[in-house]
């Protein structure tokens, strides 16, 4: 197994601690023949478990081993898995490298185990070859990871040669992408060292526009902006405000749920990470996928001078905005900044004395968003059709009128009427008929 790997050229980069790399050190101690047999054991029992560990959280199935090498191959960013994210596979000299190591992980792939077995006396690289495991709730695993890993996985297993390899694994880069941008569609991220890191965010909702009773004119223009990003045209950057539980979010995510296929991935940042803006774009920029960075419950109170930074990254520097990058933000307020009377007033005797002036820079941060969507609390009529439909999505049979009479009561305990509380009341009826 050393051996193989140490003909790696593209892919050759593989950290010292992962899991192939020390079961390739276990074999090299295993040919010197100077190794003891509890010691190799253990080594090889702890990766095991290791293989297990990131099988559970993927989900992975059947081949455990076949998975794995399918993973390192999606996960490595290198300069020929990122190019053939963005053109696909080309002519060019450095076919020859990539299916040279190709033909590397091809013999992993049918690598025998059986030898360091019958020594040690063990059997689990036959049961993680021939693995059966447990079903899961889709909350325990990451599904995006694991239907990509698994489908790849047993393409390779049925390629014959070192071009159906090629083939199968460039086709993967330019339909799909490489490493957690290919598959994942949402991520957060935090500050490490001095770079970013992108945590995926797991099993975000499964929400669709559908899911969202009602609000048809606001849904219709963020398709229409959305689509028109993904398809390279014009597009804005968009503000949805309004009132609270009326759907912003849930937009936002049926948004991204609806055109993942298309390229589409969500980076959600908080106000105290907006000093990471800059570093965030340069990351993202060159990508081949279009990126909408979110911002949820965006405000600002009047003393807060952060507003001006990011009204100044958003657009208006230097540095040309990228077109694979667009900002969706949520608000409560309508113009992002808190306003008191006295930014009404143009003079005050102790205060600004171009007030005005002081006025329209705090409005300038909401006019960024070239596409502003008000979400406003339904009248009673649209609560009780909100609530119909979704105890009918739900297959809740209650006679219309005990329907909206405990729909009224509901809404009198639990913050007024909203999409929300509708959800929130559905959710209760659910509960109490199971």
């Amino acid at each position: 197994m050393d051996r193989i790997i140490s003909k790696l050229l593209i892919y050759g980069d593989i950290p010292e601690d992962t899991i192939i790399m020390q079961l390739a050190a276990v074999y090299r101690d295993y040919h010197s023949g100077d190794y003891s047999k509890e010691d190799l054991t253990a080594r090889v029992y702890k990766q095991i478990k290791r293989l297990l560990v990131l099988g559970t959280s993927c989900a992975f199935d059947k081949n455990l081993w076949h998975n794995y090498l399918t993973y390192l191959l999606i996960m490595d960013e290198n300069p020929f898995s990122l190019t053939c994210e963005k053109v696909g596979s080309k002519e060019g000299s450095v076919n020859h490298f990539a299916q040279s190591d190709f033909s590397c992980f091809k013999q992993l792939f049918e690598y025998d185990f059986s030898e360091l077995e019958e020594a040690l006396g063990i059997d689990c690289f036959s049961c993680i070859t021939d693995y059966k495991a447990i079903d899961k709730p889709e909350l325990m695993y990451n599904k995006n990871v694991s239907e990509k890993v698994r489908s790849l996985s047993e393409k390779l297993e049925k390629s014959p040669t070192v071009e159906d390899y090629f083939k199968n694994i460039t086709c993967f880069y330019k339909d799909i992408g490489v490493g957690e941008f290919g598959l994942n569609r949402a991520f957060r991220i935090h500050e490490e060292g001095s770079g970013i890191l992108f945590n995926p965010i797991n099993n975000m909702d499964a929400v669709v526009l559908s899911d969202l009773v009602g609000y048809e004119i606001q849904k219709k223009k963020l398709v229409d902006n959305t689509k028109a990003f993904v398809e390279g045209k014009k597009a804005n950057n968009v503000l949805l405000f309004g009132d609270s539980g009326t759907g912003k979010s849930t937009s936002i995510k049926a948004i991204v749920n609806e055109f993942y296929g298309d390229g589409l991935r969500m980076i959600e940042i908080y106000k105290h990470q907006f000093q990471l803006l800059s570093q965030l774009i340069s990351q993202i920029k060159n990508r081949n996928y279009k990126f909408i960075i979110y911002m949820d419950d965006l405000s600002f109170e009047e003393d807060e001078s952060d507003y001006k930074f990011f009204k100044a990254v958003i657009e208006g520097g230097v540095e040309t905005k990228p077109d694979n990058i667009l900002i969706y933000a949520t608000s409560n307020r309508r113009h992002i900044i808190r306003e008191t009377w006295k930014d009404r007033r143009d003079v005050e005797q102790d205060g600004d004395i171009h007030r005005s002036d002081t006025m329209e820079e705090k409005l300038s941060l909401a006019n960024r968003f070239g596409v502003t969507i008000g979400y406003y609390k339904p009248s009673r009529i649209e609560y009780y059709e909100i609530v119909k439909e979704l105890a009918m999505k739900e297959k809740i049979i209650l006679p219309e009128e005990e329907l909206l009479k405990e729909a009224d009561r509901w809404e009198l305990n639990h913050g007024g009427i909203s999409g929300r509380t509708a959800r929130q009341f559905v959710n209760y009826l659910i509960s109490t008929r199971n």
